[in-house]
C-alpha cells in the first residue's frame, strides 16, 4: 500500500515516516540544513507477511505544494499529520482539501509531537480534526496520536496501517501499463532509472514502453517494486524501473512524464471533465480562468472552458473543459487539482471524463449528453448510453483508450450488450441495433423517394445518399451498412450506386427517342464506333451535351464508356470480348498480341489497343509486356 503523508511544514512528517520505517526521507543537502522536506522522499516497511508500507513523503511547505501534488497523486491513502502544539494550520487545510479534491477515501490521522503538550491539549486538537474532517473523503479515519521523539503510539499506528494494507484493494484495475514518474536518476553502470506509482496495468522485465513527453520507445532492463528486485510490478505498486533505449539521451525523462504502453500513447492538448471550487474560495471560479493544472506527477498552464455555466460557485461543480498549453497524456478518470495563474492557491480539483474531445461545439447538448454519459463508474453502462445516444455511433478504439481498456476486456464488454459494429480501415464503430436498423430504413425511404423523382437514373452513389440522410454517419461506415444490406438482398449494387430490387430506369419519351438515333448510327459502324465529336457532328448536337446524354444512358446500361470520348454498344464490346477470348484459346501459354487482335476485329491498331486497355481495367484480361491473357470469362465481367 502507498501512502502519502499530509500536513504543514514543521508538522513531523518526516519524523514520523523515520519513526515508522527507519528511513529518513531528506535526501537532499538543503533539506537537512534547513530541516524542512522540499522534494518527495520515499521509505519502505515490511512484515512478516510480506506486507508492504510505501511511503510518500511530501513537503508541507506553501512554496512546495506543487511537489507535493507530484507525490499526493495515485496513492493508496493518506496520513495526514497535526502537530499537536500548532493544531491546525495553512498547509494543513490546503493538503486536506487536495486530498479531497482527489477523492482519496482510504487515511489516517496521526496527532505528533504530543510528547510537548498536555493531554487536554491532544483532546482539543483531536476534536478540531473531527470537526475538520466530516466534510471531506477521508471522513470517519482514525486517529493516532504519537510522538515521534520517546516512541508512543508509533506501534499503533504501524499495526492499523499494515491491516489497511492487507485489507486494501486498489480501485484502479486492469488495463495497459501507466507509470507516473516523479524521479529520474542515473545511477553509474546501471543507467537511468525512473521511479513512480503504477497507476493501472503490469509491467516485466524486457517490456517496450514509450515515454509520454517524447514518444520514444524504451525498454525495461530492471525493476524494483516495494524496494525489492522482482521481475515485474503491477497497479497499486510503488517502483524503480531501469530504462534502456536509443532515444534517451536526445529526449530525457524528467517528473511530470508517463511512461506506458503504446496503446495508451495520445498526448491531449484539451480535456473534458468534472471540476469542484473550493468551498472556501472568497468568489466563483469565471470562464476561461487561466489556472495551473496538476494531474499525476505532470502541470501544465491552461483555460478553464466552463460548459453548461458562465462560473462555477465555491463549493459547487460543472462540467469543464480544461485547454492547455501543452500536450499531456491523461485518461478517463484521472484525477487534477487546479490552482490559480501564480500557482499561490489551490481552486479547485476534478476528474476526466472525456480526454479526446472536440475543439469545437464543446458545450452542444449532445456534447453535454455524452459527457454525462461518461460520468459513470463503470464502462459497460457509460457504452450502453452512449451508443444508445449517438446515432452515429461511438469510435470503439477511441471509447477503450480513453478508459484504458484492453483489446481482451474490450471483447468481453460488447458481448455483454446488444450491439452492431461497423469495421472500417482498423477504426470500429458500435451501434444500438435500434440506431443501425434507423439508418437502414432511412436508406430504403430515401431510395425509394429518388427512384420516383429519377426514373432514368439506374443507381444512387453513396455519397449523395449520404447527404439525403437525416443522421450522416462516415462515408466508411455508410458502407459497411450497404454492404449488409445487400448481403441481405435489401439493396442492390449497380455500377458505383445502389438501387432498390425491383426498380428498373426508364428513359423519358424525349431521351428514349434520342437515344434510338443514336443507337442506330452506333450500330452502323459497329467494330468502327465513331468517337463523341463524329457523333455529334452526324446527328447536328452539341458534342458536351452529347457526352453528358451518353454518360447518362451509360448508367442505364444502353452503351459502355471505352474512353473519354468513345461508346460501344453492350453487344458489340460482348462480340468484342469473344474475339479476344478466342484469341486466347489458341495460344494460352503465349497470349496474344495488339496486333493479332486488330487483324482479328479488322479495326485500326489504335483503337484496337484502347479496346484492350479496357479489357484490362473491366478485368476480363491481364498485359505482360506486348501480350495479354484472359484472367476471367467473358460471361464473368460482361
Amino acid at each position: 500500500m502507498i501512502i502519502a503523508t499530509a500536513g504543514h511544514i514543521d508538522h513531523g512528517k518526516t519524523s514520523l515516516v523515520k519513526a515508522l520505517t527507519g528511513v529518513d526521507t531528506d535526501r537532499l543537502p538543503d533539506e537537512k540544513k534547513r530541516g524542512m522536506s522540499i522534494d518527495l522522499g520515499f521509505a519502505y516497511s515490511s512484515n512478516n507477511k510480506n506486507e508492504t508500507l510505501g511511503f510518500v513523503d511530501v513537503p508541507g511547505h506553501e512554496r512546495f505544494i506543487r511537489n507535493m501534488l507530484a507525490g499526493v497523486l495515485g496513492v493508496d491513502c493518506a496520513m495526514l499529520v497535526v502537530a499537536a502544539d500548532d493544531g491546525l494550520m495553512p498547509q494543513t487545510l490546503e493538503h486536506l482539501s487536495i486530498i479531497d479534491l482527489l477523492n482519496i477515501s482510504d487515511g489516517v490521522i496521526a496527532i505528533t509531537k504530543i510528547d510537548r503538550v498536555s493531554e487536554d491539549r491532544v483532546k482539543a486538537v483531536k476534536s478540531e480534526i473531527l470537526e475538520l474532517v466530516s466534510r471531506s473523503s477521508i471522513k470517519g479515519a482514525d486517529i493516532f496520536p504519537v510522538s515521534s521523539a520517546d516512541g508512543r503510539g508509533i506501534n499503533d499506528l504501524y499495526e492499523h496501517l499494515m491491516l489497511m494494507a492487507e485489507l486494501a484493494e486498489t480501485g484502479r484495475q486492469g488495463g495497459y501499463f501507466r507509470l507516473a514518474v516523479d524521479r529520474q536518476f542515473n545511477r553509474q553502470g546501471v543507467g537511468l532509472i525512473v521511479t513512480g506509482s503504477v497507476f493501472s496495468g503490469s509491467v516485466s522485465v524486457g517490456d517496450s514502453l514509450v515515454v509520454s513527453s517524447t514518444g520514444a520507445e524504451v525498454r525495461v532492463r530492471n525493476i524494483h517494486a516495494q524496494n525489492r528486485e522482482t521481475k515485474g510490478a503491477m497497479v497499486g505498486d510503488r517502483c524503480a524501473i531501469n530504462l534502456t533505449g536509443a532515444d534517451l539521451k536526445r529526449s530525457p525523462i524528467a517528473r511530470g512524464d508517463w511512461v506506458l504502453d503504446s496503446e495508451v500513447y495520445d498526448p491531449v492538448a484539451r480535456f473534458d471533465g468534472k471540476l469542484r471550487v473550493l468551498l472556501n474560495e472568497e468568489k466563483s471560479l469565471s470562464h476561461w480562468t487561466p489556472v495551473h493544472l496538476h494531474s499525476g506527477t505532470s502541470e501544465a498552464l491552461g483555460r478553464v472552458a466552463i460548459l453548461e455555466e458562465k462560473a462555477i460557485l465555491p463549493g459547487e461543480e460543472a462540467l469543464v473543459q480544461i485547454v492547455l498549453d501543452r500536450r499531456i497524456n491523461i485518461l478517463k478518470s484521472d484525477y487534477f487539482v487546479i490552482r490559480d495563474q501564480s500557482a499561490q492557491r489551490t481552486l479547485g480539483g476534478g476528474y476526466v471524463l472525456d480526454p479526446f474531445p472536440p475543439a469545437r461545439g464543446r458545450a452542444k447538448p449532445h456534447r453535454i449528453k455524452f459527457l454525462n454519459a461518461m460520468d459513470d463508474s463503470d464502462p459497460v453502462n457509460a457504452l450502453c448510453s452512449l451508443i444508445r445516444n449517438s446515432k452515429t455511433g461511438v469510435d470503439l478504439v477511441l471509447f477503450n483508450r480513453a478508459w484504458n481498456i484492453t483489446t481482451e476486456d474490450s471483447e468481453l464488454i460488447i458481448e455483454t450488450i446488444e450491439h452492431k459494429i461497423a469495421e472500417t480501415a482498423g477504426k470500429k464503430t458500435i451501434f444500438s441495433p435500434e440506431n443501425w436498423e434507423s439508418i437502414r430504413l432511412e436508406i430504403v425511404a430515401k431510395l425509394k423517394d429518388w427512384h420516383k423523382e429519377n426514373r432514368d437514373r439506374a443507381s444512387l452513389g453513396l455519397s449523395a445518399i449520404r447527404k439525403l440522410l437525416s443522421v450522416k454517419p462516415s462515408v466508411a461506415i455508410l458502407e459497411s451498412i450497404t454492404n449488409e444490406m445487400i448481403s441481405e438482398q435489401i439493396l442492390l449494387g449497380v455500377g458505383s450506386g445502389f438501387a432498390l430490387p425491383g426498380f428498373s430506369p426508364e428513359l423519358s419519351k424525349k431521351d428514349l427517342n434520342q437515344w434510338h438515333k443514336i443507337e442506330k448510327v452506333i450500330m452502323e459502324r459497329e467494330f468502327q464506333p465513331p468517337v463523341v465529336f463524329e457523333l455529334a457532328e452526324r446527328l447536328k448536337i452539341e458534342p458536351k451535351e452529347l457526352n453528358k446524354f451518353l454518360i447518362k444512358v451509360a448508367k442505364l446500361g444502353k452503351v459502355r464508356q471505352i474512353t473519354k470520348n468513345r461508346f460501344l454498344l453492350p453487344d458489340t464490346v460482348i462480340a468484342l470480348a469473344n474475339i479476344a477470348a478466342q484469341l486466347y484459346e489458341k495460344n494460352k501459354e503465349q497470349g496474344f498480341s495488339a496486333s493479332q487482335f486488330r487483324d482479328g476485329t479488322g479495326m485500326g491498331r489504335n483503337l484496337a489497343i484502347e479496346i484492350l486497355e479496357f479489357f484490362d481495367k473491366s478485368g476480363l484480361t491481364w498485359r505482360n509486356g506486348d501480350t495479354r491473357k484472359l484472367v476471367k470469362s467473358v460471361t464473368e465481367i460482361f
